[in-house]
């Protein structure tokens, strides 16, 4: 009986991981999303994403963002989570260029275990960003409790970009 429930687990959870593994598969970076690759998550399943057959919060960045004529800044990624039961969660991002930080954004997330994609934009002037090598910071940040809430880290991503 063990053998067959053992053999159904697998099965399943292979079943579940197939499809998001298509283009790569399991890529090795560390458990909870921190890395530099600046990829999209569609493309790859992590492997500390998948604990005892369940996937975990996870989230990236895409490798490229836009400054538009107007100083409009836009990044963009992917995002999982499980549970926004304890209160909502967002997806926000700083976008570092030089000494310059700046927050760009935020969106509130869906948490029903699924790839959603995320985009947040500002207008950033004196000085505008530019074209070039950048860094994003994105986190997915949950807020909890009753009253004044309390931010509630879930798991967050360095990566380097290319602003076009």
């Amino acid at each position: 009986m063990r053998v067959r429930l053992v053999l159904a687990a697998s099965a399943l959870l292979t079943a579940a991981v197939a499809p998001l593994a298509h283009a790569g598969g399991a890529d090795g970076h560390p458990a909870g999303g921190h890395h530099t690759g600046g990829h999209h998550a569609t493309d790859r399943l992590t492997a500390g994403q998948v604990r005892d057959g369940l996937f975990t919060n996870g989230l990236f960045v895409d490798a490229y963002g836009t400054v538009a004529d107007d100083s409009t800044v836009t990044l963009s990624g992917t995002y999982r989570c499980l549970d926004d039961s304890a209160g909502p969660v967002f997806v926000s991002s700083t976008l570092v260029q030089g000494d310059r930080s700046t927050g760009i954004g935020g969106t509130r997330a869906v948490c029903d275990g699924h790839l959603h994609t995320w985009t947040n934009s500002s207008v950033v002037k004196e000085p505008a960003y530019s074209p070039g090598a950048a860094r994003v910071e994105a986190t997915l940040m949950q807020l909890n409790g009753t009253g004044l809430p309390l931010p509630r880290f879930l798991v967050s991503e360095k990566a380097d970009v290319e602003l076009r």
